[in-house]
């Protein structure tokens, strides 16, 4: 066995809310003015919000309108004042303080981020990774796809089922690959094993709730030829009976499940998190485009596996490097500092250059609002605009 695992968390985790109220503010501030320069914190604990941070934006709120933007976020992730859970067992929106503690943007900042000859310099320094693989249709890795997947199957059952499961749910895929060489060439074997802890309403026992939600794990859509339900092991609320959850249980932070929104541990993380952060922030911009080329090397057939690493220095434009490591999947012909060179010499990569290409400022029902991308994870997701293999003839013309 050669056995590696990768974890998600549901919309309703502590951490997840926070970072989704966060990118809430993110969304109204720039859908009103698509200049505004956001850095809003969010702590949750037991019935508090707490907003801290930078805000600089033609768009004024109120500290009600902030209430109302986080409360109406817990409401849509299912914290919405259902009574089968009471008031001492889960969040009630109406329970909800909410603080805010935002200043302007730093003016030694601004003037490098905001340039006069209209370039945008990166909002702060930092190193981001993108990565993709050939082990699922969408290029990403296969435990952090099936855990996404089984994430989603047990959380909109809760939301459609309130008076059976709560919305605070973690699941996590162990994945077989045989051996080493396997795991370096994207050839996983098996399903290893499966855990899913879920909350349940006081009136049910742990033995209906097991039942429950392994018919949910058999329906989830699992490729068959890696899952066999005989074989995985699966653990279902492993300690036992689950009901105290959300905010009132464990507290969540904006940024601590960076492995969950990006790419579950098969690839380096730079250490900044996406959200909360307007587009100018290299963290989330640059993730974005290291991932779209990743995936474009890997959708080409130039790679089995490609890893992009982008630097910024703040306040410029131009990144500092660009690398691109193959991982010795690389096809004949073809190495890393070719690849390397093409991107560099092919893709500005500035901030402005970044935004442009996936529309960044401009966030929307219609396209994307950055909300729901804090709640379904960074990438990975197909529509998303950096998702999209829009230049890949460009990229398999490098073969010839």
């Amino acid at each position: 066995m050669y056995l590696f695992t990768s974890e998600v968390v549901s919309p309703g985790h502590p951490d997840k809310c926070a970072d989704i109220i966060a990118d809430s503010i993110v969304d109204r501030l720039i859908i009103g003015d698509p200049k505004s320069r956001v850095a809003s914190e969010v702590f949750v604990a037991g019935k508090h919000v707490i907003i801290g941070g930078e805000v600089t934006s033609a768009v004024q709120l109120s500290t009600k309108e902030y209430k109302h933007i986080a409360l109406d976020a817990l409401k849509k992730i299912g914290y919405n004042g259902h009574p089968h859970f009471t008031r001492e067992e889960c969040l009630h929106p109406d329970d909800v303080e909410v603080q805010v503690l935002l200043n302007r943007q730093s003016p030694d900042i601004n003037q490098g981020v905001d340039q006069s000859d209209g370039e945008t310099g990166a909002g702060d320094q930092g190193i981001m990774f993108g990565y993709a693989d050939c082990e699922t249709a969408n290029y990403m890795p296969s435990a952090i796809t099936y855990a996404r997947m089984l994430m989603e199957k047990v959380y909109h059952y809760a939301l459609a089922h309130p008076h059976k499961l709560g919305v605070d749910i973690k699941t996590q895929v162990t994945m077989d690959y045989g051996c080493k060489d396997n795991f370096e060439t994207c050839n996983p074997q098996a399903i290893h094993t499966i855990v899913v802890s879920a909350p349940c309403v006081n009136t049910m026992n742990i033995e209906q709730v097991r039942e429950l939600i392994m018919e949910l794990i058999l329906d989830t859509g699992l490729p068959t030829n890696l899952f066999d339900p005989k074989e995985c092991i699966i653990h279902i609320n492993p300690t036992g009976k689950y009901v105290s959850h959300s905010s009132l249980h464990d507290s969540g932070l904006t940024g601590r499940k960076l492995i969950v929104d990006s790419f579950g541990g098969y690839a380096p993380i730079g250490g900044g998190a996406q959200s909360s952060k307007d587009y100018t922030k290299v963290d989330r911009s640059g993730l974005y485009a290291g991932r779209w080329i990743a995936k474009h090397i890997v959708a080409a057939g130039l790679a089995k596996k490609a890893i992009v690493q982008i630097s910024y220095a703040i306040g410029v434009a131009k990144p500092t490097s660009v690398a691109v490591d193959t991982c010795g999947t690389c096809i004949e012909g073809l190495n890393d500092d070719i690849l390397s060179s093409f991107v560099h010499d092919n893709f500005a990569l500035t901030p402005n250059w970044i935004t442009r290409k996936f529309d960044l400022d401009h966030p929307s029902e219609e396209t994307f609002l950055y909300a729901d991308v804090a709640s379904r994870g960074q990438v990975g997701q197909s529509d998303y605009p950096w998702e999209k293999l829009d230049e890949i003839d460009k990229f398999k013309a490098i073969k010839t």
